[in-house]
């Protein structure tokens, strides 16, 4: 008995780091409903937000946890029927902590046992009245960025904690890029400018190359900020060389003196119906005309789009001189009621708007799938701007399938032909698409491309970062294969359930990601961090350009070894 009472008393013998405030003791709750912390009469609830962090102590364990609500308790409900006069400091003061007390609700995630620097899902739950304490920076740098001998992992800094300033949070580069990964936001809240940021790191840190499919010209060269221009993947410090600018709008690119180092044709005979098969939702193509795509294609070949889309639709190569006129080919398969006319005709009334896109031709000179497959099998990023086109949704889907249908089929190739060699396996790639729900919407995504690399995670090196306002409507196969979900604030239900779903605890933070502000604030949760984490994002300005310039070389101490010694110093 003596020497299970000197065990408890050594439950409280230390705070878990020097200098952390003690908020309070636990009182109540469960694994899967939190824990219920009552506050010291000393702490002010108004500093307390949703989302900090917090360590509780238990008995040779740390339990690592966040702040998912806050209220208002009293001893005697009466209290809240006859309250105290207000103008009576002495009574006030002397019912605080007592007659009426503040309590915190935090969700345990993470837990430290004695002698293992990394953390571990948290499976039980510390006992009553265990001592609970703000979070220190050697807390937050034990979980986020744990020491472990003989492993090394590339890391970024994305942003700091909630009411941590000068904390810094990593994220685990190697593992954000292993899977596929998300950022949900509403219109407004930064999306943009934190997949830029996201890149910036992947891409400076050589954790992988990444074809961007840059909607809105953003990602290559300068682009508009609310500050004024900000600079590009490409204006990197050491990165000029490891990027590379494709434009489907030439005239657009030197409008903006963007240093754009290929221009992307694509030749009428190099369209496939599978290309143009996604264009379903967008321009209204039913099952019936996408089914006589194919049939054009099977019995006029490679020119089954140019013959279609031609105003004069005899055969090309005849002579004016010749007195034999040619059979027109499209009239052939109409008159041998192999198509309907009414069917030919809504084709070429939908695919007409082809003739608005300069950048599709006849016949291109190059393969330029090809050309950008070249460069990123030699460890170049490519940003595809799209110049005039980005507000074109069917300019945006036409080019995005069509590029990413052979180059995820070569590396396809590539991987399968260098297994048993790593070194012939082509480089990771990263494949960004913002409005993923024109790809990956239910009934379709399971048989687009983008579908099929989100499910094949990273089998193939090959992954995919998407970008979109309504996560609700993305196939739920495909969101339960996500591995990192950067989210900013969402105010529509159904996405807050989808961008949440599949996540253990998604009813607490629901009320985190409710709170967020819209600007520079999100909550990173998944394969990445350890972890959800309400960061405060960093900026991507003049500073964080000349950070990059001296390396970033962040000096992480060996805060894991700290923590143990703590930890034993407790016992």
């Amino acid at each position: 008995m003596a020497s299970e009472r000197a065990a408890t008393r050594g439950i409280w013998s230390a705070p878990p780091a020097m200098e952390a405030r003690r908020l309070g003791r636990v009182i109540g709750g469960s694994l899967s409903e939190g824990l219920v912390v009552k506050l010291d009469p000393r702490i002010a609830i108004e500093g307390l937000a949703v989302g900090r962090y917090v360590v509780i102590q238990g008995y040779r364990r740390r339990f690592f946890g966040m702040i998912t609500d806050i209220r208002l308790d009293s001893v005697n409900p009466d209290l809240a029927r006859m309250p105290p006069d207000p103008e009576d400091p002495l009574i006030r003061e002397m019912m605080v902590g007592i007659g009426v007390f503040g309590q915190i609700h935090v969700q345990p995630m993470l837990v430290l046992e004695e002698n293992d620097p990394l953390p571990r899902p948290v499976k039980t739950v510390p006992a009553h009245f265990s001592p609970v304490y703000e979070a220190t920076e050697e807390d937050v740098h034990a979980i986020f960025r744990p020491r472990v001998k003989g492993r090394e992992e590339r890391y970024f800094v994305i942003g700091e904690p909630l009411d941590m300033p000068g904390v810094r949070i990593p994220l685990n580069l190697d593992r954000f890029v292993e899977r596929s990964s998300g950022v949900f936001g509403k219109s407004g809240t930064g999306k943009t400018f934190l997949t830029r940021l996201l890149l910036a790191g992947v891409i400076y840190h050589n954790t992988s190359v990444a074809l961007i499919f840059d909607m809105h010209n953003e990602y290559g060269w300068s682009a508009p900020g609310e500050g004024g221009h900000v600079a590009g993947l490409k204006q990197l410090p050491g990165c000029f060389s490891r990027v590379a600018i494709a434009t489907l709008d030439e005239e657009s690119s030197r409008r903006r003196s963007s240093r754009y180092d290929l221009i992307v044709r694509i030749g009428y005979d190099q369209i496939e119906p599978e290309d143009v098969e996604l264009l379903g939702g967008v321009i209204g193509l039913n099952e019936v005309q996408i089914g006589a795509m194919y049939s054009l294609r099977r019995r006029l070949g490679r020119d089954w789009l140019r013959i279609l889309l031609e105003e004069d639709r005899e055969l090309a190569g005849e002579n004016e001189n010749e007195e034999e006129t040619k059979t027109d080919p499209l009239a052939e398969l109409v008159g041998r009621d192999l198509i309907t006319s009414g069917t030919l005709g809504a084709l070429q009334r939908k695919l007409g708007l082809f003739h608005r896109f300069r950048f599709l031709v006849p016949q291109a000179s190059e393969d330029v799938a090809q050309a950008i497959l070249s460069r990123i099998l030699e460890g170049q990023s490519v940003v595809l701007e799209f110049g005039r086109y980005g507000n074109d949704m069917a300019a945006y889907v036409l080019v995005a399938n069509y590029l990413t249908r052979r180059i995820h089929a070569e590396y396809v190739r590539r991987k399968e032909a260098a297994l048993g060699d790593s070194s012939r396996e082509p480089p990771h790639l990263v494949i960004v698409v913002e409005e993923a729900h024109k790809f990956l919407q239910p009934g379709i995504a399971e048989h687009t491309v983008f579908g099929t690399i989100a499910r094949e995670l990273r089998k193939y090196n090959v992954t995919l970062l998407i970008v979109d306002q309504r996560p609700s409507r993305i196939d739920s196969e495909v969101l339960s294969q996500i591995g990192t979900r950067v989210l900013c604030l969402l105010d529509h239900e159904e996405d807050v359930r989808a961008a949440l779903s599949g996540i253990s605890g998604a009813s607490r933070l629901r009320e985190v990601l409710a709170r967020l502000e819209t600007k520079q604030q999100a909550l990173l949760l998944g394969h990445a961090v350890p972890m959800p984490v309400v960061v405060r994002t960093r900026d991507y300005d003049a500073s964080f350009l000349e950070e990059l310039a001296r390396g970033e070389k962040e000096e992480f101490p060996d805060l894991a070894e700290k923590y143990l010694r703590l930890t034993r110093d407790d016992d």
